[in-house]
C-alpha cells in the first residue's frame, strides 16, 4: 500500500476507535444508569487516544480530529490537499462508528441520541457559551499537539499520554456543559447516524477557531524559525 494511503487508513481507524469507545462510554454510562459517571468517560476518550497515538503515530502522526489537522495546515506542516484526505478519513471513520454503535446498541433511548455530545439543557448552555468552552479547551489540546510531537525541540517518549490526559481533563470540565467533544469528528458520526444535529456548529466552530489559535501562539512565540513550514523540496 501506498505510505499516502497508510496514513489515511490510519487516521480512519484511529478516529473510528476513538468515536466508538469515547461515545460508547457515553451511552453505557446512560443505560447503566450513571456507572460509568464522568470521570470513566473521560478517561475513556483519553485512553483510546493515548493508544491510538501510540499504535498510529508513526504511520499518520495521529490527528484523529479535523481541528488538529486544520491547525496543521494552518501552520505549514501539512499541504492543504493532504489535510483535505485527513479530514475526509476521520468523517469517515466517525460515521462508521456511528453504524457501529447502533448495531450494539439498537435499544438505546433516544435521548443519548448514541453518545453524540449535546449543549447542557439543565445547565442552560447557550450556543455562544458552548462555543467558546469549546474553543478554550480545543486550544489547549493542539497547543499541547504542537508542543510534544511538532516541536523538535521536545524529545519526550510520553506523547501520547500528554495528549491522552490533556483530552481526558478537557472533558472533565467540559463535558457537563457541552459533552466535551474538541473534536468535529467525535460529534459528526453519532449525529449523523442518530439524526440529531442541534447545536452541530458549536462543534465545528468551536474546536477550529481553538486549534487555529493554539497553531498560531505557538508557532509565531515558541517555534524555532527552522521548524515553522514544510521544508523545502529540491529541485
Amino acid at each position: 500500500m501506498k505510505p499516502e494511503n497508510q496514513r489515511y487508513i490510519a487516521e480512519l481507524i484511529g478516529t473510528f476507535a476513538l468515536v466508538f469507545v469515547g461515545a460508547g462510554s457515553v451511552v453505557a454510562n446512560y443505560l447503566t444508569g450513571g456507572a460509568v459517571g464522568l470521570l470513566g468517560i473521560a478517561l475513556a476518550h483519553g485512553l483510546v487516544l493515548m493508544a491510538m497515538i501510540y499504535s498510529l503515530g508513526n504511520i499518520s502522526g495521529a490527528h484523529f480530529n479535523p481541528a488538529v489537522t486544520t491547525a496543521f495546515v494552518f501552520a505549514g506542516k501539512m499541504k492543504p490537499k493532504t489535510g483535505a484526505y485527513y479530514i475526509l478519513f476521520q468523517l469517515l471513520g466517525s460515521v462508521i462508528a456511528g453504524f457501529a454503535l447502533l448495531a450494539i446498541f439498537p435499544f438505546a433511548p433516544s435521548p443519548v441520541h448514541l453518545g453524540a455530545p449535546a449543549l447542557s439543557t439543565d445547565m442552560h448552555v447557550s450556543f455562544a457559551i458552548g462555543t467558546l468552552i469549546e474553543i478554550v479547551l480545543t486550544f489547549f489540546l493542539v497547543f499541547v499537539v504542537f508542543a510534544v510531537a511538532m516541536d523538535k525541540r521536545n524529545s519526550t517518549p510520553l506523547i501520547g499520554m500528554a495528549i491522552g490526559f490533556t483530552l481526558t481533563l478537557g472533558i472533565l470540565v467540559g463535558g457537563p456543559f457541552t459533552g466535551g467533544a474538541l473534536n468535529p469528528a467525535r460529534a459528526f458520526g453519532p449525529a449523523i447516524v442518530s439524526q440529531f444535529f442541534t447545536n452541530q456548529l458549536v462543534y465545528w466552530i468551536g474546536p477550529i477557531i481553538g486549534g487555529l489559535a493554539a497553531a498560531s501562539l505557538y508557532t509565531s512565540a515558541f517555534m524555532p524559525r527552522a521548524q515553522k513550514t514544510l521544508p523545502q523540496k529540491k529541485k
